[in-house]
């Protein structure tokens, strides 16, 4: 796992200065220099602060904001890429203008030489590419900033694509999540806002999905798993993994060669039925969901490849969802309470499905909810797209501090993705009708005699282990209260900025006594003439006073680069 570490002083770690220096002068050339004042950076990088703040800033006035995010992160790198990739899919962190401009990042990397590859794969494989392959091609078929891929052809004559991960890019990314960890720290600190989206939880929970998106074993068990899971449907198919030659940074996998679902002309001259395609492509997803609960979170138009027979391929199997059984039915309930405009257990459902630290006023939540019911259900089924639905409702959760998990999240973001192909292919399609099947094989599960029996067992397992806890736990804390050990433990939230200020108050008075104190101390020294002396003035006087002019200017300094005396 990436380690991101605490950093105190950044300024004093050489790797991280350096890529600190490339981001805030991103951040400037971006008009986004406002971001170094509220986050108080230059008391961390004062010598990197100092270079940059001499430089030119550009204004690029002609672009919006959610436009200059979007350039910054290309050019900052495969981390803030992916990072701005995730955020697209988190409405409840950027606004919508924001997510529209993320959504198009693409990786502005060049294309490694094939001699790095052909190194890796000798390291990785323990032979050169042209003793394990009876043929590679050096120019890449395809290169992102994770990786590149090449095809390939076994001994046996079988075409394979190899995908090679970039070099030094691990040490790239832990570099650039470190500062991503301090820079979430400085914004919880200083930024009152953002104590609500938690960027150093965002920070944390991103490191763990880039992990697992650059390590290849990961993606070939995905890849396997997904294999099993439909290996009696003939409408998929799933790329073979090849384990002899894949390791956590190469993947040999089967080379398939079919139509990309967003060239429709492609598709129409091939003669493939589109609404075949359409039906067998969200069904895939639908099954992934709601039966399966394991399922591919990147469905957009490059990764959805369709062979002959109409049958569907996925490819890019790096990010993955899962959902248990409970948040499935859970979130069904949500749809459901939606679709049947019932504002009272879209309520429920959704403090149910949502993380809160307060609880929100239900009776402003109904009132929003119903009428968000009003705007998006009101209208004919097939006008009805769930993607903005779902959008219009994470805009209402967001608006109460109510925060949607991870996995819910990637959930709706295929919806609303899968949609989307669905409609390219076939303007008059219903997704809620096609979903319907689905959400009510979903309900119906739960009173399935044989579900209620587990779910009885299990309860009446629990509440036998409470039952055998209990008096342990009772006795304990009667030993805690005789022992006089029994403390209850408050913690102040948001005292952090007051006792920064109260400290830096403090330093201030501190420091300006100590210079009072010289000032008066050479006064009376050089008043009594106290030897050795200097045209008739005591040395130590005036170098009492050069003392104090010098800690005078410099705090006086100190507290005009804080903006305030």
């Amino acid at each position: 796992m990436f380690s991101i570490r605490k950093i105190g002083i950044i300024g004093r770690t050489y790797r991280h200065l350096q890529r600190y220096r490339q981001i805030l002068t991103v951040l400037f050339k971006y008009g986004f220099g406002d971001l170094v004042e509220v986050l108080k950076i230059e008391q961390y990088i004062e010598i990197g602060l100092n270079m940059i703040l001499k430089k030119r800033r550009d204004r690029l006035e002609k672009l919006s904001r959610a436009e200059r995010v979007r350039l910054a992160f290309e050019e900052l790198g495969p981390t803030f890429v992916k990072l701005g990739q995730i955020l697209s899919t988190r409405p409840d962190l950027v606004p919508v203008d924001f997510i529209n401009e993320l959504s198009k990042l693409q990786d502005m990397v060049p294309p490694f030489p094939f001699d790095e590859a052909r190194e890796i794969i000798k390291v990785e494989l323990g032979a050169a590419p042209e003793d394990l392959f009876a043929s590679i091609d050096k120019t890449p078929m395809a290169s992102a900033s994770i990786g590149q891929v090449y095809r390939a052809k076994l001994k046996d004559g079988e075409d394979v694509a190899v995908k090679v991960r970039r070099p030094g890019i691990k040490k790239i990314i832990e570099v650039d999540l470190e500062i991503m960890f301090h820079l979430a720290t400085l914004m919880e600190h200083h930024v009152e806002e953002m104590e609500l989206h938690r960027p150093v939880k965002v920070v944390e929970e991103f490191s763990r999905t880039l992990e697992r998106e650059i390590d290849y074993s990961i993606e070939a068990t995905h890849m396997e798993r997904f294999a099993r899971e439909f290996l009696n449907d003939p409408t998929i198919y799933v790329p073979k993994v090849f384990r002899d030659t894949s390791t956590s940074r190469v993947l040999t996998m089967e080379f398939v060669d079919g139509i990309k679902i967003s060239e429709i002309s492609r598709l129409d001259d091939a003669g493939y039925d589109r609404k075949i395609i359409t039906i067998r492509g969200v069904d895939l997803y639908l099954k992934q969901v709601f039966d399966n609960g394991f399922f591919h979170a990147d469905p957009h138009p490059g990764n959805i490849f369709v062979l002959p027979n109409n049958v569907i391929c996925l490819l890019d199997f790096g990010m993955m969802g899962t959902v248990d059984r409970q948040t499935r039915e859970d979130f069904v309930d949500l749809i459901d309470s939606v679709v049947h405009k019932d504002t009272l257990r879209l309520t429920r459902s959704l403090l149910e499905l949502t993380d809160h630290d307060e609880d929100p006023d239900i009776r402003l939540l109904e009132r929003d909810l119903s009428d968000f019911i009003e705007q998006h259900l009101y209208k004919p089924l097939k006008d009805i797209e769930i993607g903005k639905m779902l959008q219009g409702l994470l805009e209402v959760a967001s608006r109460y501090r109510l925060r949607i998990p991870p996995n819910i999240f990637l959930m709706m973001k295929v919806f609303s993705s899968i949609e989307g192909v669905g409609l390219m292919l076939d303007p008059n399609f219903d997704m809620i009708t096609r979903a319907a099947p689905f959400i009510e094989r979903v309900k119906s599960a739960r009173f399935y005699p044989k579900r209620i029996a587990g779910d009885i067992a299990t309860l009446v397992a629990e509440l036998f282990k409470f039952i055998q806890q209990f008096p342990k736990d009772a006795l304990e804390i009667t030993r805690l209260i005789k022992q006089q050990k029994l403390s209850i433990k408050f913690e102040h939230k948001g005292f952090e900025p007051m006792l920064e200020t109260h400290n830096q108050i403090s330093n201030r008075i501190s420091f300006s006594i100590i210079i009072g104190s010289l000032i008066i101390g050479s006064a009376i020294i050089v008043f009594a003439k106290t030897p050795p002396l200097f045209n008739g003035l005591s040395i130590i006087g005036i170098v009492g006073f050069i003392s104090a002019a010098i800690m005078g200017i410099w705090l006086l300094v100190a507290i005009l680069r804080k903006g305030r005396l």
